[in-house]
């Protein structure tokens, strides 16, 4: 009889190609594929820089990368302590159904007590329905109340030109 083994490792900077792989993977299923813009030496640098900006896990499975779960510290002022927050899990589409995805966010779940965090948070796009029907079987609840918010690029260039505090730009004579 032929067993499957799961083995779930933190990722190091050999995995960076991987990494970077699964991340266009899951812009695809996420129907962004042209979104990421991400290289091999941004990864390297935020993960496994001075200081590292993200953490990074490897699911394998019969010792072939399956997936990974990246994620960084946040901080709640109401808890008072850092929590973790979930960028990105993904399972490889032909190796899922073997609870590899649920094994991630077990390990991460793991991580977030030892550490004392009272919060593990993460985002699902509203279509994505079997991975929101895992998040509710492992007890997650989705919060309606709130919206992500985010400004990128042109509008976050331009709210910061009217900071009152900051330097005069470059281009600006005083």
């Amino acid at each position: 009889m032929n067993e499957s083994t799961l083995n779930i490792r933190p990722a190091t900077p050999e995995d960076v190609p991987t990494i970077l792989t699964f991340i266009r993977e899951l812009a695809e299923f996420e129907r962004e594929p042209d979104a990421v813009k991400a290289t091999e030496a941004d990864l390297l640098r935020d993960g496994w820089g001075t200081p590292a900006r993200f953490t990074a896990i490897i699911a394998e499975y019969n010792d072939v990368p399956a997936g990974f779960a990246l994620y960084f510290t946040t901080y709640s002022t109401w808890r008072g302590h850092h929590g973790i927050r979930l960028e990105d899990l993904y399972v490889t589409p032909s190796l899922r159904g073997h609870g590899i995805g649920k094994a991630l966010l077990a390990r991460l779940a793991r991580i977030a007590v030892d550490q004392g965090c009272p919060r593990l948070e993460w985002d699902v796009l509203e279509w994505n329905e079997s991975a929101i029907a895992v998040y509710n079987r492992v007890g997650a609840n989705v919060l309606t109340e709130w919206r992500i918010m985010r400004i990128a690029d042109e509008p976050l260039a331009a709210l910061a030109a009217t900071d009152v505090a900051a330097p005069n730009p470059p281009d600006t004579v005083s």
